[in-house]
C-alpha cells in the first residue's frame, strides 16, 4: 500500500471511529453528518466521499457483507457443492466471532435494530448479497441471474444467513456473551443449513 492509499485508508477509519463512537452515545437518527465531520476533524464533503449515506458509517462491513457469500462459493472446492462451502464459512465465522456474521456489543447491536434506517439498510445488504450469489451460481451454469432456479437457490441460501444475523443480534442484545451466542449459533446454523439438504446438497457441486 502506498503513502497516497495508506492516508485514505487511515481517513477513512477515523471517519468510521468518531461515527460509531457518536452514535453508541446519542443514537444513530439523533448524529448528523456534519456531527460526524466536526468529530473528525474533516469537511463534510470528505465524509460523503467515503461514505455517500449515512446508514454505511455505521454499518461500514458493507462491502465484506455483501461479497462474502459470493466469493467462498466462487473459490468453493472441487465436488463442493455451494451449500456445503456455505455451510463451511458460517460455521468457520462463528468460531472466530466475526463481525459480518453479526457479532457485536450489545449497544452497537440495539443501536442497529433499534433505528428504523439501519434496519431497511440491512435488508438491502442483504438482497445484494442474494444478487451477488446469484451472479456466481448463474455464470458457472452458464444462464442468466433472472434464471428461476438460480434466484430460487440464491434466496434460499441467503435466508439462512439472515435469519442467523437477526438471531445473533438478539442474543447479543439479550445480554449473552459470545461464547454462548457461538455454541448457539452453531447449533442452529447446522440445524437450518440441514433443512436445505434436500433440495440444495446436489445443486451447484464445483467441477
Amino acid at each position: 500500500m502506498g503513502l497516497r492509499e495508506m492516508k485514505k485508508q487511515q481517513t477513512r477509519q477515523a471517519i468510521s471511529h468518531q461515527a460509531t463512537r457518536l452514535f453508541l452515545r446519542h443514537g444513530f437518527d439523533r448524529v448528523t453528518i456534519a456531527d460526524v465531520a466536526a468529530a473528525a476533524q474533516v469537511a463534510k464533503m470528505t465524509v460523503t466521499n467515503y461514505f455517500p449515506r449515512k446508514e454505511d458509517l455505521a454499518l461500514d462491513l458493507h462491502e465484506e457483507f455483501v461479497a462474502q457469500p459470493a466469493r467462498t462459493v466462487a473459490e468453493r472446492a472441487r465436488g463442493e457443492s455451494a451449500l456445503a462451502a456455505l455451510r463451511r464459512a458460517f460455521l468457520d465465522a462463528v468460531d472466530r466471532h466475526d463481525a459480518v456474521i453479526g457479532f457485536s456489543g450489545a449497544d452497537f447491536a440495539r443501536m442497529i435494530t433499534e433505528s428504523p434506517a439501519l434496519v431497511a439498510r440491512l435488508r438491502e445488504f442483504h438482497e445484494e448479497r442474494e444478487h451477488a450469489l446469484a451472479a456466481v451460481l448463474a455464470a458457472e451454469a452458464g444462464t442468466s441471474p433472472d434464471d428461476v432456479l438460480v434466484r430460487v437457490a440464491s434466496a434460499q441460501l441467503i435466508g439462512v444467513h439472515r435469519v442467523l444475523f437477526e438471531e445473533t443480534l438478539r442474543r447479543t442484545i439479550a445480554g449473552e456473551d459470545h461464547d454462548a451466542i457461538a455454541a448457539a449459533l452453531t447449533d442452529s446454523a447446522k440445524k437450518a443449513f440441514d433443512l436445505l439438504e434436500p433440495s440444495l446438497k446436489d445443486y451447484a457441486v464445483r467441477r
